[in-house]
C-alpha cells in the first residue's frame, strides 16, 4: 500500500513541499541534497546569477553525468561512494534538525 507523505525540502534557500510515496522519501531527500549541492557549486564556481540559469546548468550537468553512466564512461566508484556519504550525512543532519524542532 502506497501512502503519500508531504515532505519539506530546501534547495538554495528555497523551501518546497512535495507529495511523495512513503517508500520514496529517502531517495527524494538524497536527490534534493544532490541538486542543492550541484546548484550551489555552479553558482560559486561559474558565477552564474539567477536561479533559473543555475537550475538549467545543474540539470545539464546532472543529465551529462547520467548519460556518461549509461554509456559506461566516466564512472568512478570511489567518487560515487564519497558523494553518497556526503548526501547521507546531510540527510542525517536534516532529519536530526527536523526531529529536534518537533520536540
Amino acid at each position: 500500500m502506497n501512502t503519500e507523505n508531504v515532505i519539506d525540502i530546501t534547495i538554495m534557500g528555497c523551501e518546497f513541499r512535495i507529495n511523495c510515496p512513503q517508500e520514496e522519501c529517502e531517495q527524494l531527500f538524497l536527490a534534493s541534497s544532490y541538486l542543492d549541492e550541484k546548484m550551489r557549486k555552479i553558482r560559486e564556481e561559474r558565477n552564474i546569477l539567477g536561479s533559473e540559469r543555475i537550475a538549467i546548468a545543474a540539470a545539464l550537468s546532472i543529465t551529462h553525468e547520467l548519460l556518461m553512466l549509461q554509456t559506461g564512461r566516466g564512472f568512478d566508484m570511489n567518487e560515487f561512494k564519497r558523494r553518497i556519504g556526503i548526501m547521507e550525512d546531510r540527510l542525517d543532519n536534516v532529519l536530526t534538525e527536523k526531529a529536534s524542532n518537533q520536540d
